[in-house]
């Protein structure tokens, strides 16, 4: 795949009709919601395709609302695709779904292979599971969705180091709600998301100029769950003490609106899974060509 590719999913059926995070609330949903969200899947999906990407658009599927989050559907590297085990009996369902979905990809030469966790061990997938290019590493999240033991299987099945971090609330249950990793090695992060231990493992690794530190407005705003494209990022509508910050840092933004996704605990990362992602440098992929 010569451009980034990524997996949407067509929010026909999006709906916020149970709970099972804090930003759920099935009663307030409404009509004029459902409509707003089709309008921000568009939104988003031209928005990434501006940026020179290809998305790839799967169907919705009555009863699984949540399928419009397919970053939760599985950790992908190198053409490997490590399928999610869901938490919660509401998005179980989603897993043949997606199931299917990648071996259609893999018969088109766009994934190479899937594999699976072992039973009885949850993971949620690229929320949980961050790559982060410039440390060639996985920045993994545990606690509320996913299990720490998914950790070591996920270096083993890649072959790359693993940083464990703990989540500290269910309101940032997954780790692309408060943690997103920036071309040129920088961080954008909400420490109050994360465990005393987990901050300590995450200052240690990440030094103080390359953090971004997001306010309780800016991640409330789910602006951290963002899609990073080179200097380029994708968001959901921003306070302008972040446009500011990443500005200063030379990142340019792309905003969208996002609110009726918000509203299930989710923004632009959540809605699309990357699937060409590589664990090759870039220097060495320019070289090679």
């Amino acid at each position: 795949m010569d451009r980034p590719t990524y997996l949407m999913t067509d929010p026909a059926c999006f709906d916020v009709s149970y709970r099972i995070n804090p930003w759920m609330d099935p009663k307030a949903w409404s009509a004029a919601d459902a409509a707003a969200a089709r309008d921000g899947s568009a939104a988003l999906r031209a928005a990434l395709e501006a940026t020179g990407a290809n998305v790839e658009i799967i169907g919705a599927v009555k009863g699984l609302p949540d399928l419009v989050f397919p970053a939760n559907a599985a950790v992908v590297l190198d053409g490997r695709v490590l399928m999610a085990r869901f938490r919660h009996p509401e998005r179980q369902g989603e897993e043949p779904v997606f199931r299917a979905v990648f071996q259609k990809l893999k018969s088109r030469g766009l994934v190479r292979d899937i594999v699976d966790f072992p039973e009885g061990v949850f993971h949620e997938g690229a929320g949980d599971a961050i790559w982060d290019a410039d440390r060639r590493l996985f920045w993994c999240g545990f606690g509320p969705r996913s299990s720490r033991s998914a950790i070591p299987v996920i270096r083993k099945t890649f072959g790359h180091e693993t940083v464990a971090l703990e989540l500290a609330t269910e309101r940032f249950y997954h780790l692309d709600t408060c943690f997103c990793p920036l071309a040129g090695g920088k961080v954008l992060y909400y420490p109050p998301a994360f465990t005393p231990d987990a901050l300590a493992t995450l200052r240690a690794h990440i030094p103080d100029s390359q953090r971004i530190e997001a306010t309780d407005e800016e991640a409330a705003a789910f602006c951290v769950n963002a899609v990073n494209l080179d200097a380029r990022i994708v968001m959901a509508k921003a306070p302008e003490s972040l446009r500011t910050k990443l500005r200063a840092r030379g990142y340019s933004l792309t905003e969208v609106d996002l609110s009726p996704f918000i509203r299930s605990g989710g923004a632009s990362y959540c809605m699309t899974l990357r699937l060409d992602r590589t664990s090759v440098p870039a220097a060495q992929l320019h070289a090679a060509e």
